[in-house]
């Protein structure tokens, strides 16, 4: 998936390197940069969430504390 806003936030901060950044820029780069990490933290979760684990034996041996989260989330409707 192709963050849109990715290439304002490298605009940005090579403008930071080279030149600076007014206070309405600076602005702008944080909102952008959590906006980011905010996409970036629900995509992890997401795979994380697809995952299970399996021994060689076909025996699901998942962590506990996964198998919990995928039990919390799988009742929100995103």
């Amino acid at each position: 998936m192709m963050i849109p806003f990715l290439d304002r936030i490298n605009e940005l901060s090579r403008k930071q390197n080279n030149s600076g950044l007014s206070d309405q820029e600076k602005l702008e780069q944080m909102e952008l940069r959590q906006n980011y990490l905010k996409m970036i933290r629900g995509q992890l979760l997401t795979t994380m969430l697809a995952v299970s684990v399996v021994d060689r034996e076909g025996n699901d041996v998942t962590p506990s504390k996964l198998v919990d989260e995928k039990k919390v989330h799988s009742s929100i409707k995103i």
